[in-house]
């Protein structure tokens, strides 16, 4: 099986490239096109800003091949939101595979809450799927993020935290979580292993 990690201007590519190691799965970091569509599992990482990530995915043309990609494909952190319709942040248009906004979370709701959410938090598995299998409800995940995708309908899991949001979103063969499965631990692994497994 190959899988591709894609090169673009977002930090965290290669711890992914670690955590897949660790589970005996061997990934090569590319931006190149013909890698990214030949492969059978694409990850999508990420920390940054999302108007700046965004700016150059679109002038390399990455963002119309991941959008047009037909294996599953797995966003993380920023890779989730730049595969939503927007972000607040910088006012970037994204990718609109989710049909959602990425807001940036507003702690006068809850003053005692610090931004970024940055930590360990519980995961609500709402909707039955093959990423996030139903026995790790409740288990812990790793988050650092000042902006989350609403709960939509394309919503799988959640976690609150100031007010409840998309932990993790499906649509068609694209998956994405907010939270790092790489820092994750043992629950992190377990879901790697399911994406791997799709």
């Amino acid at each position: 099986m190959s899988v591709a990690i894609v090169k673009y201007n977002a930090g965290n590519v290669f711890s992914v490239q670690c955590a897949l190691q660790r589970i005996g799965v061997d990934a090569v970091i590319t931006d190149d096109f013909e890698a990214l569509r030949r492969a059978d599992k694409v990850i999508f990482p990420g920390v940054g800003e999302a108007s700046t990530a965004m700016d150059y995915l679109r002038e390399r043309g990455l963002d119309e091949v991941i959008k047009n990609l037909t294996q599953p494909v797995l966003g993380i952190c920023i890779g989730l939101q730049l595969l939503c319709r927007s972000s607040e942040e910088g006012g970037a248009q994204c990718m609109g595979i989710f049909d959602t906004d990425i807001k940036r979370f507003d702690n006068s709701l809850c003053a005692e809450l610090k931004i970024p959410h940055m930590g360990w938090n519980t995961l609500e598995v709402t909707t039955p799927n093959l990423l996030i299998p139903e026995s790790l409800r409740e288990s812990y995940v790793y988050y650092v993020h000042s902006y989350y995708a609403p709960i939509c309908r394309h919503t799988i899991a959640t976690t609150d935290y100031v007010v409840p949001f998309s932990a993790a979103l499906h649509r068609d063969n694209f998956y994405a979580t907010q939270f790092h499965p790489e820092k994750s631990g043992d629950v992190g692994e377990t879901i790697l292993k399911q994406f791997m497994a799709l």
